[in-house]
């Protein structure tokens, strides 16, 4: 051999003694390689983690979803039965069915006192017979078996029309008698 290998082999060899040798390389690279494999499997184990994270928000989301489609929904009936019974031809027939009226024509109080327009009383209709529907609050008759409280007034029966009957005044409770007093003795 000739100059130069024998030149490539002395400058491999200063080479080779600037660098540490071979065991002392392998010790050196098991930190890093440890470092990194924890470096991956964190990466993985937390990209796991926000992917779970992820799904059960959106299954939440989902389900949020459905409720307000169905509150939507009930909301939407509901407006639409308030509508229905809020038109002005279901208020009149149940003005009517309540045994209400159309009033008269309108009178105004003027600031300095007079009223302004010609009163007219409303156009009186028969009253149509109650439903039990519309009767609220009706009177219960007690049961025979209760005695009545002393000063207690009959109830009247409800007529054969189905309307209440007129209330009367009560009668007025008897007078208390006078207290008698006795003579004191000693005067």
């Amino acid at each position: 051999m000739s100059g130069p290998a024998r030149q490539l082999r002395g400058r491999a060899a200063r080479l080779g003694r600037l660098l540490p040798p071979a065991g002392a390389r392998s010790a050196a690279r098991t930190p890093f390689v440890l470092l990194v494999v924890v470096l991956l499997g964190g990466g993985l184990i937390s990209l796991l983690l926000l992917n779970s994270a992820l799904n059960e928000g959106s299954f939440k989301l989902s389900e949020l979803r459905r409720q307000t489609t169905e509150l939507t929904d009930e909301q939407q009936a509901l407006q639409h039965d308030v509508d229905g019974l809020s038109a002005p031809d279901a208020l009149s027939r149940r003005a009517t069915e309540l045994g209400m009226v159309p009033g008269g024509s309108p009178l105004f109080l003027n600031p300095d006192g007079t009223v302004k327009g010609v009163p007219a009383a409303g156009a009186a209709q028969p009253a149509p017979a109650l439903s039990p529907e519309m009767v609220q609050g009706a009177a219960v008759t007690a049961p025979a078996t209760e005695t009545p409280a002393p000063n207690a007034q009959p109830v009247p029966a409800p007529t054969p029309s189905g309307t209440p009957p007129r209330a009367t005044a009560p009668a007025a409770p008897p007078a208390p008698a006078p207290a008698k007093t006795s003579p004191t003795p000693g005067r």
